[in-house]
């Protein structure tokens, strides 16, 4: 548990060695994103950083996900506080989260607004159970989402959509969310579902799939043509692990599907 005791992040280790990481949000009923709780998260996401696992999933204890960001929060700020606090939040929270060389998991079981749903957003996976519902509900406090939540939808949903969601503040259910590529599966079993993921993508070619986040992160950046031009050295670089050339031999010597990966 972090000091603040508002999360807790452990370390397991997969049948084949890999080391996954649980990011739990560990303050029900709630979850409310208090200065406490983006204190730890910011210290459970510098760990992180600075030891990265093979893959990491977040996910949230109690009946919902989060119910948002408590509204003392923002009570009496300035601009320039404001302007202050919105990047410290992309620094220390959105920004590693999408740097982290290894794929990133959300699993929302319930109710998810504000602030976590911005989070998941910048995760690179995204899993819901049946009855989830997301929402960027700022309006009510006369707030835009300002954590990456807007461009992150518009990116995965479409502009109009993001639009929709944002000035409306409604809800929406895991199955919309599923249908405008939001949510990437939807599960009834949800725990086991996002353990089971997360262990499989530790288990496989953690190089490989850093590299596949960079060369997404050039193409959001700077569209195709970006991509295009950084995909050459970021693959490149792939031949010189140790997975890579082991997982050939496999495939030559066994066939498909019975290379192992050591993540290196």
């Amino acid at each position: 548990m972090s000091a603040t005791e508002r999360t807790r992040l452990e370390r397991t280790v997969t049948e084949g060695g890999a080391e996954v990481a649980t990011l739990t949000l560990a303050s029900p009923p709630l979850n409310l994103f208090d200065q406490a709780m983006f204190d730890a998260l910011v210290a459970d996401i510098a760990a992180l950083s600075a030891w990265p696992p093979r893959a990491v999933l977040i996910r949230a204890e109690g009946k919902v996900v989060s119910g948002g960001v408590d509204v003392h929060t923002f009570d009496g700020l300035t601009t320039e506080q404001g302007v202050r606090l919105w990047q410290d939040l992309f620094d220390r929270i959105s920004h590693p989260i999408e740097a982290l060389p290894c794929p990133v998991i959300f699993a929302a079981h319930g109710l998810t607004l504000t602030a976590a749903f911005e989070i998941a957003l910048a995760c690179d996976l995204i899993l819901a159970a049946p009855k989830a519902k997301f929402g960027l509900v700022e309006i009510v406090v006369g707030l835009t989402p300002s954590m990456g939540g807007p461009q992150r939808l518009a990116e995965r949903a479409g502009s109009g959509r993001a639009r929709e969601l944002v000035m409306t503040g409604d809800l929406y259910g895991a199955q919309t969310m599923r249908e405008w590529g939001v949510v990437n599966q939807i599960h009834e079993d949800l725990d086991t579902a996002a353990v089971a993921l997360a262990h499989r993508l530790a288990d496989g070619p953690t190089r490989a799939h850093a590299a596949t986040k960079r060369i997404v992160e050039a193409w959001r950046s700077g569209g195709v043509a970006h991509a295009d031009s950084v995909t050459p050295q970021v693959s490149g670089e792939l031949f010189e692990t140790e997975d890579l050339p082991q997982a050939v031999r496999s495939f030559l010597e066994l066939g498909p599907g019975r290379a192992t990966y050591r993540g290196r």
